[in-house]
């Protein structure tokens, strides 16, 4: 566990793998922290040199009563990757993350090689929605965004057969930031990239979840017929995935970026 100083703020980052592997750069979910991923790493690392980092307004990181944008969040991935002396890297992003790769695919595609997409969309509207979800985390803070949270990321069955994952996820909800999980979803709230993903032209696999009702599989499906040549994978999953089908997910991905 390392805390970095990113632009003069600091940012919780972790590393593992051999140094000269191809480098991977994992992004968390909103609500959640650099930890999501524990489940992948052990395999991963084998292949890859793995950085995690929590996400502005997550975790350990940065947390600033600020606007932020889905600009801001990549321009933090991009820092961290240039302080760790790291010139092209895969990105892997769930969620939030996926939305963060979006924008880093459109923008910033001759930084990254391949680039996984998984449980995320293009747009996340109404901004109704998001405007009443940040307000009741500033008035009431995160113990009133656990429960509904984890009934919308995971399916009835996975939350009755693995407690001890709902547990872990649970703890990350309740202790994120909430001044920092309500600037992310301002930042999701004021994001519209149905327009732009075209562009990308980066080898790209959308991940979807089945049975996911935070990112509906029809916004997995809009962004992999929106970029060109993208590929897709469903798992009988709902918003985790990577959660609730952790070797699935691994494969499909280490599948995608090794092909």
């Amino acid at each position: 566990m390392t805390m970095t100083t990113i632009r003069g703020e600091p940012f919780h980052v972790q590393v593992d793998g051999d140094a000269g592997a191809p480098a991977l750069l994992l992004s968390n979910s909103l609500g959640t922290n650099l930890s999501m991923w524990d489940p992948q790493v052990a395999e991963w690392t084998r292949h890859f040199r793995v950085v995690r980092y929590d996400s502005r307004g997550h975790g350990r990181s940065t947390a600033p009563d600020t606007p932020y944008s889905i600009a801001m969040l990549a321009d933090d991935a991009l820092a961290i990757l240039d302080a760790l002396g790291i010139g092209k890297a895969h990105w892997c992003g769930l969620s939030k993350g996926g939305m963060v790769g979006q924008w880093l695919a459109t923008h910033h595609g001759g930084r990254f090689d391949k680039v996984v997409l998984a449980n995320t969309g293009a747009y996340m509207g109404p901004p109704e929605n998001w405007e009443t979800r940040l307000r009741n985390v500033r008035e009431n803070g995160m113990a009133v965004m656990v429960q509904p949270t984890l009934e919308r990321w995971f399916s009835p069955a996975f939350r009755e057969r693995d407690t001890a994952t709902i547990a872990r996820v649970s703890e990350m909800l309740a202790t994120t930031p909430p001044l920092g999980y309500a600037n992310c979803c301002a930042a999701i709230r004021d994001m519209d990239q149905r327009g732009t993903i075209q562009a990308i032209r980066n080898p790209v696999l959308v991940i979807i979840g089945k049975v996911d009702p935070a990112t509906p599989p029809e916004a997995g499906h809009f962004i992999a017929d929106t970029v060109p040549g993208a590929q897709r994978v469903e798992l009988d999953a709902a918003h985790l995935s990577n959660l609730e089908q952790p070797a699935a997910f691994t494969k499909a991905v280490l599948d995608f970026l090794k092909s």
